[in-house]
């Protein structure tokens, strides 16, 4: 593995005219490129070498290492598929040789790269390319406008031919003093202007440094699961406000929640957070209707009407066996829309245009698409017609005929960005040094609003998943589009930094789901089974980089979801750039013993499970393993299973008596045995601690069970109870002594 780089630009396959503008563009080719350019033929064959050499120059792994330990070299036919994804067509040796000359010249064909990413400190140098000869200066224009000439290097490249042309290369230091931020570089030759992005990114994100000199810990939670009598049936924004007062008053540091991204605009919903619409904006499924200023102003006929809604709602949060989005959100929309009609008053009319205003395209595109979506179904024939696309006439025209909708999807996120505001503010009310904590998803639904707006930046015919491991051993496909590296820099990363701006603008923290997809994803293509992929890499120091500015930004930490499987190196990496990791108790070994807590990272957030665990009490009874075998996804017998289950839980069970935390004579009550493993964890030196709200109030059922279908198991469905099986609603947990009790061993464990 070559050492990481500190300047990059896009990947060697782009091309980008001098006088570029940084919109996504298709690659430039040669004019005397092959005829024969088409698609894949299934059982073409090509020279197996030829194709590694041009797989691995546009970052396309050709083998990779298996959970079993094994190298694995991908299938030809797999390498053919996703180059051609990344726009490489690599079918006949012709086309291969014809790609690898296209490789080298790239980068000369273009005067400046689209996206230059550098962190603050570290010496950048960017290559300019004009007709050899040309005088050539390059400059750059800082976000608060000031121009900072480039100074340029003593730097000798022999010049080239390039489509006719001698073309030079200059060598140019990017200027010290530009600051963090976004800016732009440009550079002038024989007459012609270029223009580039420039990202200087801290070079360690410190806003998780308070934490090395006192850690801290609060709790995890699916909000939606979490209700109180107010709720509407699912938890919202408001019972986060209510959950973040009732811990913050017993210590707690933070509230992590599942992703909040947006789902379909009308029922009915994907039960997944983690398939969403879009990572930029919220689902308004959270908002609290009582909440919205206008519904004072409702005419009483009108108010009796929301009232009902209402009432007919809250007798859900009496169910404990299963949550019904679509009900609660076909009652919040009929709220709401009644509610939408009320006339702002002049300061919430100016809070909702301020909002707008710098929410931007992106919040217009994704409320054209709600508008669209409303009435055409996902698989709708419109969603892939070409004369369709966002921007196209017909687009453009829906824009016009749909306005007044378009506005109230507008609205509904300046209500979702207004209420988020409080429950943040809320939790800092409560002590909270951090607050609210959100969670951000791989990535977006094949037939989502991301896939339809940012379909420039997203790369076509593949989908992200998984190779296969020890627990799926079939691999996995999640069903979404990957960003494609060089459209993506193409676009000077505007879209993912929208995207992370907007999830930290009330968060004073963000989990990143597999924070390995910064570095490289698994694609599978079109077709393939999940096992016939291949990992395709991502320029990680700049994705990395612009999550550590944006972070910065908001003063939020961050924690990578850094499971799995990975290079020896990612985690390291992710530390000396300030990236908290993750911990799990259940994965963290010592050979066949459980890691001693002393040897946990410092720079991680720790917790005892997670969502796609039972909770704590569940694990210890095995529930797990017989779900498993109730729906046929062991690989071998129950007892089997559970004979090694058993042996894991006593391993741990002699290392809490060893530490003193459980009695010697017995393995102690269930809720002894949860806080005995809680206390484990805060002997950690782990700067954050996590606490799982189910796990505190006894609950036992498993939020999701991975290789299942919602017919199969109610992933993600799963509302709050305890032990007997009755609702838990955040108005009874100030005076439920489980609850009280494990957040107290917690607290006195991390301060003692």
């Amino acid at each position: 593995m070559k050492a990481p780089s500190q300047q990059h630009a896009t990947s060697p396959g782009a091309s980008f005219p001098a006088t570029s503008s940084p919109e996504p563009s298709s690659p430039e080719r040669s004019s005397e490129a092959p005829a024969d350019n088409g698609a894949p033929v299934a059982g073409t064959a090509v020279n197996p070498e030829l194709l590694r050499w041009l797989a691995e120059a546009y970052g396309v792994g050709t083998s990779y290492q298996g959970w079993d330990g094994q190298p694995h070299d991908v299938a030809a036919e797999t390498l053919i598929s996703v180059l051609a994804a990344l726009g490489v067509h690599a079918h006949t040796d012709q086309l291969i040789e014809h790609e690898l000359a296209e490789a080298e010249l790239a980068p000369w064909r273009r005067m400046l790269p689209p996206a230059v990413v550098i962190q603050e400190g570290t010496p950048g140098q960017v290559s300019v390319h004009v007709p050899h000869g040309s005088s050539v200066r390059m400059w750059a224009i800082t976000e608060d406008g000031r121009e900072l000439e480039a100074v340029q290097e003593d730097v000798w490249v022999e010049p080239r031919e390039v489509d006719g042309i001698l073309t030079g290369r200059a060598t140019f230091a990017v200027p010290q003093n530009t600051g963090l931020g976004w800016h732009t570089l440009r550079a002038k030759a024989a007459g012609v202007v270029a223009e580039a992005t420039l990202v200087v990114t801290p070079a360690r994100l410190s806003t998780a440094a308070d934490l090395e000199q006192r850690r801290g810990w609060g709790l995890a939670t699916q909000l939606y699961s979490v209700r109180s009598k107010r709720s509407w049936g699912v938890g919202d924004f408001s019972d986060l406000a209510e959950l973040a007062a009732v811990a913050g008053a017993r210590g707690a540091d933070y509230v992590l929640v599942n992703p909040l991204h947006a789902a379909d605009p009308v029922p009915p919903l994907e039960p997944s957070p983690y398939s969403p619409s879009t990572r930029r904006f919220f689902n308004p499924l959270y908002l609290r209707i009582e909440a919205i200023a206008e519904l004072a102003y409702l005419k009483p006929k009108k108010q009796s009407l929301v009232h009902n809604l209402m009432k007919r709602a809250r007798k859900l949060n009496n169910d404990a066996t299963r949550l019904d989005r679509d009900k609660v959100y076909s009652a919040k929309l009929a709220a709401l829309e009644l509610i939408f009609d009320v006339r702002r008053s002049p300061s919430r009319q100016l809070a909702f245009e301020d909002y707008c205003r710098r929410a931007g395209a992106g919040l217009d595109d994704f409320a054209l698409w709600c508008a669209i979506r409303e009435d055409l179904d996902a698989d709708d024939p419109f969603w892939a017609d070409p004369t369709a696309a966002l921007g196209s006439p017909l687009a453009e025209k829906l824009r016009g005929e749909l306005a007044e909708r378009i506005e109230f999807h507008r609205w509904l996120q300046w209500l979702c960005d207004e209420q988020l505001e409080s429950a943040q503010q809320a939790a800092r009310n409560a002590g909270m040094r951090l607050g609210v904590v959100n969670d951000l998803a791989v990535g977006v639904d094949l037939q989502s609003s991301d896939a339809w707006t940012l379909h420039g930046v997203l790369a076509p015919g593949v989908s992200v998943g998984a190779p296969p491991d020890m627990y799926n051993q079939l691999g996995q496909d999640w069903h979404q589009p990957p960003w494609h590296p060089t459209r993506l820099a193409e676009a000077g990363y505007k879209p993912f930094r929208e995207m992370l701006a907007t999830v930290l603008r009330h968060s004073g923290g963000i989990r990143v789901d597999h924070i390995l997809g910064f570095f490289r994803l698994w694609w599978v293509p079109e077709g393939n089974s999940p096992v016939d992929g291949a990992y395709v890499r991502f320029d990680h120091d700049a994705m990395i980089g612009i999550l550590a500015l944006e972070a910065h930004r908001a003063g939020a930490v961050v924690i990578g979801e850094d499971l799995g499987t990975f290079e020896p190196w990612v985690r390291d990496y992710l530390a000396a750039r300030g990236i908290l990791g993750t911990s799990i108790l259940w994965f963290e070994n010592d050979g066949d013993a459980p890691l001693p807590p002393e040897q946990y990272r410092l720079q991680a957030l720790s917790s005892v499970n997670t969502h796609d665990l039972p909770p704590t009490a569940g694990y210890l009874a095995g529930d797990h393993v017989t779900l498993r075998n109730a729906l046929g996804l062991l690989e071998r017998s129950a007892e089997e299973e559970r004979l090694e289950h058993n042996a894991k839980l006593e391993k741990m069970m002699d290392l809490l008596r060893q530490r003193g935390l459980l009695s010697s004579s017995d393995a102690g009550s269930e809720q002894e045995r949860i806080e005995a493993l809680h206390r484990l964890l805060a002997q950690t030196p782990s700067v954050l601690l996590g606490v799982a709200l189910v796990d505190a109030v006894g609950e036992r059922r498993v939020q999701n069970q991975p290789g299942t279908t919602s017919a199969q198991y109610p992933n993600w469905q799963v509302p709050l109870a305890n032990p007997d099986g009755d609702p838990v609603l955040i108005d009874t947990l100030a005076d439920d002594d489980r609850f009280n009790s494990l957040l107290a061993a917690v607290e006195e464990a991390m301060r003692s």
